[in-house]
């Protein structure tokens, strides 16, 4: 009985790691619970609101995702350093790779563009077959 509990557990163990994404959503939610910040993540949503550029200092599109999970993330694009998404719908999938800042509403993802300086890891969005750096 050992032998098959241990065979189902490789086939959901692989299954699992084929769905990185949803992974990712664990680690976010992780994240949050346990109030951390500054992890560098990779994950994708849906657009559920858009909200106004941020223009104090540098200037953030910036848009509400939810995950998979259901947890929404504000996510803050650098459009001084990166292209803006100019056709972002409410309803569009959007993928990131940036880094997650702890807030009580989801939290924040940022760097999402290249650092000029290059000190930091280089984020990205993606949309609709595009990658925005």
């Amino acid at each position: 009985m050992k032998m098959i509990y241990r065979g189902l557990l490789v086939i959901v163990l692989a299954f699992a790691s084929s769905l990185p994404l949803l992974a990712n959503d664990g680690l976010l939610a992780q994240a949050f619970e346990q109030k951390q910040s500054g992890l560098q993540i990779q994950g994708e949503g849906i657009v559920i609101r858009l909200l106004g550029d941020d223009t104090k200092g540098s200037r953030h599109q910036r848009f509400i995702v939810r995950l998979a999970s259901g947890q929404t993330l504000l996510v803050a694009h650098n459009i001084d350093l990166a292209p803006r998404i100019a056709d972002l719908k409410v309803g569009d999938r959007v993928g990131f790779f940036g880094q997650y800042e702890w807030n009580n509403r989801g939290g924040v993802i940022h760097w999402t563009h290249k650092d000029p300086n290059g000190r930091h890891t280089a984020g990205w969005l993606s949309h609709d077959g595009q990658k925005y750096q």
